[in-house]
């Protein structure tokens, strides 16, 4: 096994299209779908298609869960579940026809009971040793104590190299454990460093400062359309991304992290992996509502970069 993805608080994320949302009125949807959702699990789909070897481990409760699983069977996404009492959340996403606008309204999750936790930690702690990255990718479930995000992360096993995409008080605790790369946004970034970041000077130097504490090794900060700055004790670069039709931002950034990891998993340099992990990116927002990328895009618009 190459590669984990830990997902706490996964979804299904149902898909609807209306003519224009207004107030006070029945909306006719159409086009409706349902696809599996939350950070970790994108991450995994991702890799999967790209061909290299992942695990998904995620939380699985009720009606839900079971569906999830059947959509993660179909996709030939390797997965163990990690069984809890409540339901895992159903995610909406709405796309306005006239505006061409995509409204996304994401519900919190279960509550997981402490020997739910626990069960957490025990499988944590089993990842095998031969595992290259562990990506704990997404949001906490609903009043889970951010504390208990620093001790899973605490109990990968060495020498495992571990990825966090994650916020607010969950991203803190990684950055206090010490991991090897997190990829923020800058809002994100603002909220780690406390302040406005308002150019590219500011925020080149709140990247260093991340760096500088030893939080992570790896800064992938996210900006967008624009692509990516990479940063590590030895510099930064700025990686642009290819110019594609947009149809859908969802899951861009977890293709990122997806084509990032395949990419260094087949033994490319940082930086070029980081450059694939962009093309993956912009490969995802070609396709429509949650499909993620595509493995022919991914690699045609890798070699134009």
């Amino acid at each position: 096994m190459t590669i984990v993805t830990i997902t706490l608080n996964p979804c299904i994320d149902k898909t609807v299209s209306v003519a224009q949302i207004l107030p006070n009125c029945k909306l006719a949807c159409r086009d409706v779908g349902a696809y599996p959702g939350g950070g970790g699990l994108n991450v995994a789909r991702v890799i999967t298609r790209l061909g290299i070897d992942v695990s998904a481990y995620w939380t699985c409760g009720g009606e839900n869960g079971r569906k999830l699983g059947q959509f993660l069977d179909a996709e030939k996404v390797r997965h163990l579940p990690i069984p809890i009492a409540a339901s895992v959340r159903e995610n909406l996403i709405v796309q306005e026809e006239s505006s061409g606008n995509l409204f996304r309204f994401g519900m919190p999750g279960p509550l997981l009971a402490e020997t739910e936790r626990n069960q957490w930690r025990e499988q944590v702690r089993q990842i095998p040793s031969s595992t290259q990255y562990v990506v704990f990718s997404g949001s906490l479930p609903e009043g889970t104590p951010p504390e208990w995000y620093g001790e899973l992360l605490r109990m990968v096993p060495e020498g495992i190299h571990v990825v966090v995409d994650t916020k607010m008080a969950a991203l803190r605790h990684a950055l206090a454990v010490g991991v090897y790369l997190i990829k923020p946004n800058v809002r994100e970034l603002e909220e780690l460093v406390g302040r406005e970041l308002t150019d590219d000077t500011a925020i080149e130097q709140a990247v260093r400062e991340i760096i500088d504490r030893r939080g992570a090794e790896v800064v992938l900060l996210s900006l967008g359309r624009a692509g990516v700055i990479l940063a590590t004790k030895d510099g930064l670069e700025r990686i642009s991304a290819p110019s594609v039709h947009l149809r859908s931002k969802v899951g861009a950034g977890d293709a990122v992290v997806g084509g990032l990891l395949s990419a260094l998993s087949r033994g490319m340099a940082l930086l070029e992996a980081a450059k694939f992990g962009v093309a993956a990116g912009a490969a995802a927002v070609m396709t429509e509502g949650t499909e993620l990328c595509r493995s022919e895009d991914a690699e045609q618009l890798f070699k134009q970069m």
